[in-house]
């Protein structure tokens, strides 16, 4: 039995990047020496074991056999004759594949220190059109690693645009898309995951929603960039700048999806997109079975950010009424997440992204003003139902008028 460290760890270590998790494989060894040995066995297609003390997962070497379409359609085989250059050949990338034994001697059948050294993401062998998820994963390595020089490798990309138009990519389910979309949206680099996906045009079978978004022109007094996918792209870059939270990310990335639904006749205006672009971010959140803290705030998004733009043009009882609508005497943290996403809007056009923008400070002030309001007080005084209601939003309105009137705008 012969025990080695694998993909990611020993991949971030020589980039001296953090990790934080380890898998092993075990050469030479059967489940039940692995039981044996005080293992508990855990995977199901294929023999995975947790270490009886550091529950890391300690895989047995295997190879795999495509079988039928699709990124499930494998038949594994795991023997103890199975080499670990075979199990490494069957890894997506060649940074993945490569192994450091007990005595910390590293294995690198197929040259992923070289590739690390000159930033590429390059597939091991021709087996990786094998399956659609490593697409996906190529895309958020690159959202991963794009900050420190990574690019795909052309060959690898012809590989990946090849086996969208095999039609591979349609057998992916929501659920692995999701995962996969949702990792890439925490790393440094979010807009790479969707270049990437976009220039192998599985962008376009994945969610056609935002591919679609290239091309359709926007006014250019208000957008410099034209480019209403360009837009997109920059407003997640000023996300990035902005949050870590990926529920942020999501909803900036998704909040112009009714821009691509705008008549050619019409453009480049793109009337009641705000309306039409949460109608759309619902059915993609469904498709997708997105969670639905990030289906709330991503709707909100899209259906308010313009109030957020126009906030300090709004009168103080419209300001009520959108608290209300988005929910924020409720969920003020949620509200917060929309503040930044709809900033990210404002900040993602050539010559913005350092601009002040006192939109967000004024309606968080105006949330805080209109939040404490004494509803047992009003209750004793008679008040309920409607006319509770009323009242409550007539206490707020006046808060927020007294603030707007002392407000340096």
């Amino acid at each position: 039995m012969q025990i080695f460290l694998v993909g990611g760890a020993v991949r971030d270590e020589l980039l001296g990047y953090p990790f934080s998790e380890r898998d092993w494989v075990v050469v030479g060894a059967t489940p039940q020496e692995m039981l044996q040995s005080g293992y508990q066995q855990v995977g199901k297609d294929f023999p995975v074991f947790l270490h009886p003390d550091t529950k890391e997962e300690y895989a047995l070497a295997r190879t795999e056999r495509k079988t039928a379409p699709g990124y499930k359609g494998f038949a594994v085989h795991a023997s103890p004759d199975i080499t670990l250059e075979q199990d490494l050949e069957r890894r997506d990338l060649t940074i993945n594949a490569i192994a450091r034994d007990m005595d910390d001697e590293l294995f690198d059948p197929f040259n992923g220190r070289q590739d690390i050294k000159d930033r590429v993401l390059r597939h091991v062998s021709p087996a990786f059109a094998e399956d659609p998820v490593r697409i996906l994963r190529v895309a958020r390595f690159a959202a991963r690693y794009t900050h420190l020089g990574f690019t795909v490798a052309n060959d690898t990309m012809a590989l990946m645009s090849q086996m969208v138009n095999d039609g591979e990519v349609d057998a992916l389910v929501p659920e692995r898309v999701w995962q996969e979309m949702n990792k890439a949206l925490g790393e440094k680099t979010p807009t790479a995951f969707i270049d990437i996906l976009r220039r192998c045009g599985a962008l376009a079978r994945i969610i056609p929603e935002l591919d679609r978004l290239w091309g359709v022109p926007q006014p250019e007094e208000h957008h410099p960039e034209i480019d209403t996918g360009i837009h997109t792209m920059m407003v997640l870059e000023q996300a990035c700048r902005l949050s870590d939270d990926a529920q942020t990310r999501f909803a900036a990335l998704v909040h112009d999806l009714g821009k691509g639904t705008t008549p050619e006749q019409e453009w480049p205006r793109h009337i009641n997109h705000e309306a039409r672009g949460a109608d759309i971010v619902l059915d993609v959140c469904k498709r997708m079975r997105i969670p639905n803290d990030y289906r709330d705030l991503a709707e909100r998004t899209a259906r308010f950010h313009l109030h957020y733009h126009r906030a300090l043009e709004l009168k103080p009882a419209t300001v009520v009424k959108t608290l209300e609508q988005l929910d924020a005497f409720r969920k003020p943290e949620r509200f917060e997440k929309f503040l930044l996403a709809s900033e990210a809007d404002a900040r993602g056009r050539p010559g913005y992204e350092d601009r002040e923008f006192p939109q967000g400070d004024y309606l968080r002030e105006s949330l805080q003003v209109s939040s404490d309001i004494d509803v047992r007080t009003l209750i004793e005084q008679g008040y309920e139902n409607k006319k509770l209601a009323e009242k409550i939003r007539h206490e707020r309105t006046t808060r927020v008028t007294v603030l707007k009137q002392g407000y340096a705008f």
